[in-house]
């Protein structure tokens, strides 16, 4: 009996220590379960930091609503296509119609899945590496021919072109295509870790050339360039110290401005320019009337 009382105590020990050992096995295999979703938490919520504003708050609205808004109100053109030339595109000959035409059919402009497409280009990408590839397919989904005659082009003129341009109607700016009007004065860039987006800060240019913004808006304007035809029109700022052209420049006859003028001229392009262009002086005379230039000759009464 003495020896099967011993023999049965060891057993039990036995198993006390087994259950023991376990239970330490299953409390350190929680406690490094949970250590190391903490330590995955915090890695994927950890935004890289750059010196730029961060991406647009509510960027999803602000693009779908701009793209609706272009399509259905600025250049309602856009909604429908005809199935013959380009030029019957840019210039159909009813464009107010709500029903189409035969040989007319909705154009795929699908603002949904232009986001969508914009959205892969960046989403948790690291905003340093953005290629010309990425958004080649956003290119394809949202260009559109531009009229001959029509193009205007700047240079730190942003806010005296755009009040021409809005007033005049008879021109179109990079920002009054599709995409410059969904990106412009929009910020956006991704982050490799969760949520996939930063919206604490992005990178400027001169932290890194690749990223999303810049990449964008090179393609963008290439993409404007080269659909531009006949007459094309630039605004430069020849009065700024800064130069109209990487140099400095007060006039047509100015330094940056005659590089620009035999640059062009050798490509075999025909060049004219004109200073203080009216119909543009006059906008300006409307924002300081009282500057020198702006004051009219009237006859003093006797």
């Amino acid at each position: 009996m003495p020896l099967q009382n011993r023999s049965s105590k060891t057993r039990r020990r036995t198993s006390l220590l087994v259950i023991i050992m376990l239970l330490i096995v299953t409390i350190v295999a929680v406690l490094g379960t949970v250590l190391l979703a903490n330590e995955t938490k915090e890695t994927s919520t950890q935004l890289l930091q750059w010196k730029g504003r961060g991406t647009t708050k509510n960027l999803q609205e602000v693009i779908l609503g701009r793209c609706y808004n272009y399509i259905t109100t600025v250049n309602p053109e856009l909604r429908w296509r005809n199935r013959g030339t380009r030029q019957d595109v840019t210039c159909p000959q009813t464009p107010s119609k709500a029903v189409a035409e035969p040989g007319i059919e909705p154009r795929d402009k699908d603002c949904q899945n232009i986001w969508e497409t914009m959205q892969k280009a960046f989403i948790y990408k690291n905003p340093c590496n953005i290629t010309t590839e990425d958004y080649q397919p956003l290119l394809d989904l949202a260009s559109h021919p531009i009229p001959c005659n029509k193009s205007l082009f700047w240079s730190k003129t942003n806010d005296l072109v755009h009040r021409y341009t809005k007033t005049s109607h008879n021109f179109l700016t990079l920002e009054d295509t599709l995409l410059g009007y969904m990106a412009d004065g929009v910020s956006w860039c991704g982050n490799p870790s969760s949520p996939g987006i930063n919206y604490e800060s992005c990178p400027k240019w001169s932290e890194c050339e690749s990223n999303p913004s810049s990449v964008y808006w090179k393609m963008a304007s290439k993409m404007f360039a080269e659909a531009a035809c006949g007459v094309v029109q630039v605004m430069l700022n020849g009065s700024i110290e800064a130069g109209a052209f990487r140099s400095n420049s007060e006039s047509c006859t100015g330094r940056s401005i005659t590089r620009l003028k035999s640059i062009l001229e050798e490509r075999n392009l025909r060049v004219s320019c004109e200073d203080n262009y009216r119909p543009v002086q006059l906008l300006q005379c409307a924002s300081d009337p009282d500057h020198a230039d702006c004051r009219l000759c009237t006859n003093s009464v006797q």
